[in-house]
């Protein structure tokens, strides 16, 4: 290599150290973050607050007003009809919490949807019917649009208990596991806040929906005044057996000092073994479920085989 290529000035020998030690920063820099573990606590925090400010912004944005003004006339409309309070009400707003939907509108919304949505599937039906037959008599149009009515009227309350029943299902499976980091976690000497705090960050990558209920009980045991009814909001927000037994079980620990690590530990063991007694349930019903399947489809070829050679003989036997 020709030494004049070395042959820089001092300006020039600047910027390229400088160039060279900058990339060698960012390089060290990006490896290091690879190999740090990642905080799901500080990134969930971090969202939230650049969502709150995204809400903020869209509440001053004038594209939030069509959207503001018809959730306004929806309440205005639930007012009227007194749909807005009551018992049904009441059980919409449990029911909404249940499959993780908290906003302050839900429960408007959702009572309007279902308020309309008789309407727009009875019309939808009644419009799309000749499209199924050209020769419906208006009575039969009728009729159609009727029984869609009626499905329309069940259809948002079956798809919000179908949300809650699968947000159940999830956070009964991941339980025995938090109950797991809760008995570490008490062993450890943390305290009830600190440890309900610390395993909703250790279940924030496997199990969300845990880890949000867990985490918003944090937060409610750090701002009510009565800790038992953080304990019983959860208890609400998921009704579940398994819930409400370790609800009572932190309530009593609460109140009369029982050992926590101890306490959790059974209730862990006794989940554990439900678990497992369901899955053997599962296990045992599936010869019966398998039986029906394997006539459909494995005695026709069998017969096929066994019978088919036999028959095509005696019918070449015949043409002869």
């Amino acid at each position: 290599m020709s030494p004049d290529l070395f042959a820089l000035d001092g300006r020039s020998g600047l910027i390229v150290a400088l160039a060279v030690g900058l990339a060698n920063f960012l390089t060290i820099l990006t490896v290091m973050r690879a190999l740090s573990p990642r905080d799901m606590m500080a990134v969930r925090a971090r969202s939230h607050a650049k969502r709150r400010k995204e809400l903020r912004a869209a509440r001053l944005s004038p594209r939030r007003a069509p959207r503001q003004r018809t959730i306004t006339l929806a309440r205005n409309m639930l007012e009227k009809l007194k749909l807005d309070r009551g018992a049904e009400a009441r059980n919409v707003s449990d029911m909404l919490a249940q499959a993780g939907w908290r906003s302050p509108d839900a429960v408007t919304v959702f009572l309007a949807i279902r308020l309309v949505s008789p309407l727009l599937v009875g019309f939808t039906a009644y419009v799309l019917a000749p499209a199924l037959r050209e020769d419906l008599a208006g009575a039969q149009r009728l009729v159609i649009a009727a029984a869609a009515m009626i499905g329309g009227a069940y259809l948002p309350t079956l798809l919000l208990k179908n949300a809650v029943t699968r947000r159940h299902q999830k956070i009964q499976k991941s339980l025995p596991d938090a109950l797991d980091l809760f008995v570490i976690c008490a062993e450890a000497g943390l305290s009830l806040d600190a440890a309900i705090t610390r395993v909703s960050r250790e279940l924030g990558s496997s199990a969300h929906e845990l880890a949000d209920e867990l985490g918003l009980t944090a937060i409610e045991l750090g701002f009510l005044p009565n800790r038992r009814d953080a304990l019983q909001n959860l208890a609400r927000r998921v009704s579940l057996p398994s819930v409400r037994g370790l609800v009572n079980t932190l309530a009593q620990t609460e109140k009369y000092g029982t050992p926590l690590a101890q306490a959790l530990r059974v209730l862990a063991a006794e989940f554990r073994d439900t678990r497992m007694m369901k899955a053997e349930e599962k296990a045992a019903r599936l010869p019966a479920l398998l039986t029906v399947p394997m006539i459909t489809f494995i005695l026709p070829p069998l017969f096929v085989v066994l019978i088919g050679p036999a028959v095509i003989q005696a019918l070449q036997t015949n043409w002869n």
